[in-house]
C-alpha cells in the first residue's frame, strides 16, 4: 500500500489573504453546480473560479479538462471542508499545489477578516471585521483598556480575542438594529460576558407580529451615551430600516451607521412589512444626518455591496461629504422623489430573513447548522 499524498489546508483567512495580495491563487468548488446560487466565493476573476462535481473530478482521467493552471496553487472548497479533502489530495498526487478549504463553505460564509482603520481621537484602536461571504461588518472600539463591539456575528470569539489581544476588557455589547440576514452573536455574547446589550427598544419585538422579543437589553433612546474609556460614543436615532435603527456616533469623527445608510445605498425600508410607514421613516432619518453628521465624519456601514465600496486598504467606508455626493439616494430632493427611488428598487425578500428576525429577538432557536443553512449568501439589505 503506497502512502497518500497529505492533505494541506488553507483557512479562509488565510485565503482571503492570498487573494488580496495577488498570488494567483485558484478556487476549484467541488459541490454541485446548483449550491452556488447560494453563496460562492465571488472574490477571483472569473478565469480562476471553477465549479465541478466532486464525483466528476474523480472520474476524469485528465484533470487539465477542468481549466486549473497547474503552475498556480488552487484552493478546493466544499460545503464543510470534508470532500474537499479527497480533491485536494488527488490534485497532489497528480501534481497541483492544492490545499482544502478548512471548514468549507460554512466556515467562509462565518469568517470575518480583521482590517485595521484609523482611530479616532477617542479611540485607541478600531477593527472592522469584514465578513467576506456576506459583505457585512462588525467592528470593535477600543479605548483606554475597554472595548465595545458593534454589530457582531454568531462567532464572536475573535473579536473577545482581539480585545484581549490589545489589552482590553469587552465591557458592552452593541447591535445597530435586529438584523434580518444574519444571526447576531450580541445577545449571547453580552450574556457569556455578563455585560451590557445595546439596543434601542423598538427593535426587541416581532416586526410583524408586534410580539414582545425576550431580549434583556440596556435601552438606547435618541441621545443615549456609551462610556468606553475616554470615549463617549452617542446614539442617534435613524429609523427606517428597522423602527429602532441606530447609529453610533464616536465624536465628530466616526459614525457606525447599521443598515441605515451605506458608502452606494440605504438600507431597504419593507424587510419588516410596512415599507410605507418606514420608507417614510427613512427620509425622515436622511434628512436628520444631513443636518447632524459632521461633513468629515467617516461612515462605517454594516454591509457593503461591491468592492466599489471600498477604500484603497479593503476597508469599507468613506467621508460623509464625499457619500452625499456620490450616494444616489442621498441626491433625492423631495420625499416624493425618495419614495418613488426607494419603491423602484425594492425586490423580494429572502425567505430565511423573517425568521432571522424572530431568532434575533428572542423568540426562536435554531441549530448551528439550521443557522448555517438560513445565512448562506450574500446580504440583501440595501436598497437597489
Amino acid at each position: 500500500m503506497t502512502d497518500q499524498v497529505p492533505v494541506s489546508e488553507i483557512t479562509p483567512e488565510e485565503l482571503i489573504e492570498s487573494i488580496e495580495t495577488g498570488d494567483g491563487i485558484q478556487v476549484l468548488d467541488v459541490r454541485a453546480p446548483h449550491r452556488l446560487a447560494g453563496g460562492h466565493i465571488d472574490l477571483l476573476p472569473e478565469d480562476r473560479f471553477f465549479n465541478m462535481a466532486g464525483s466528476e473530478v474523480v472520474a476524469l482521467q485528465d484533470l487539465g479538462e477542468i481549466g486549473i493552471d497547474k503552475g498556480r496553487p488552487v484552493a478546493v472548497v466544499c460545503g464543510h471542508g470534508n470532500s474537499s479533502k479527497g480533491i485536494a489530495r488527488l490534485l497532489g498526487e497528480r501534481g497541483y499545489e492544492a490545499r482544502s478549504l478548512r471548514g468549507g463553505m460554512a466556515a467562509w460564509m462565518m469568517s470575518a477578516y480583521p482590517r485595521t482603520l484609523p482611530a479616532p481621537a477617542e479611540l485607541d484602536h478600531l477593527v472592522q471585521y469584514d465578513r467576506v461571504g456576506k459583505g457585512s461588518l462588525a467592528y470593535l472600539l477600543v479605548s483606554d483598556g475597554e472595548a465595545l463591539i458593534v454589530d457582531p456575528a454568531r462567532n464572536w470569539r475573535p473579536y473577545v480575542d482581539r480585545a484581549a489581544d490589545l489589552g482590553a476588557k469587552v465591557i458592552g455589547v452593541a447591535d445597530t438594529h435586529v438584523h434580518a440576514d444574519y444571526i447576531s452573536g450580541a445577545s449571547e455574547l453580552a450574556g457569556t460576558l455578563n455585560v451590557a446589550y445595546y439596543l434601542h427598544p423598538a427593535d426587541n419585538r416581532h416586526a410583524y407580529e408586534g410580539t414582545p422579543g425576550k431580549l434583556k437589553i440596556s435601552e438606547l433612546e435618541d441621545g443615549t451615551t456609551i462610556t468606553v474609556g475616554r470615549a463617549v460614543i452617542r446614539a442617534f436615532h435613524t429609523p427606517g430600516h428597522t423602527e429602532g435603527s441606530t447609529t453610533y456616533l464616536v465624536g465628530d469623527a466616526a459614525a457606525f451607521t447599521g443598515d441605515f445608510l451605506f458608502v452606494k445605498s440605504l438600507g431597504r425600508p419593507d424587510l419588516g412589512g410596512k415599507v410605507d410607514e418606514w420608507t417614510a421613516l427613512l427620509w425622515k432619518s436622511v434628512q436628520a444626518a444631513k443636518e447632524t453628521l459632521p461633513p468629515d465624519a467617516m461612515i462605517y456601514p454594516a454591509h457593503y455591496l461591491s468592492d466599489a465600496e471600498r477604500q484603497g486598504d479593503r476597508t469599507v467606508g468613506g467621508g460623509f461629504e464625499a457619500i452625499c455626493q456620490s450616494n444616489e439616494a442621498l441626491q433625492m430632493k423631495t420625499e416624493e422623489e425618495f419614495t418613488e427611488w426607494v419603491k423602484s428598487r425594492v425586490s423580494s425578500i429572502p425567505g430565511a430573513y423573517r425568521k432571522m428576525k424572530v431568532i434575533n429577538v428572542g423568540l426562536l432557536a435554531v441549530s448551528p447548522e439550521e443557522a448555517d443553512e438560513l445565512e448562506v449568501g450574500k446580504a440583501e439589505c440595501a436598497v437597489g
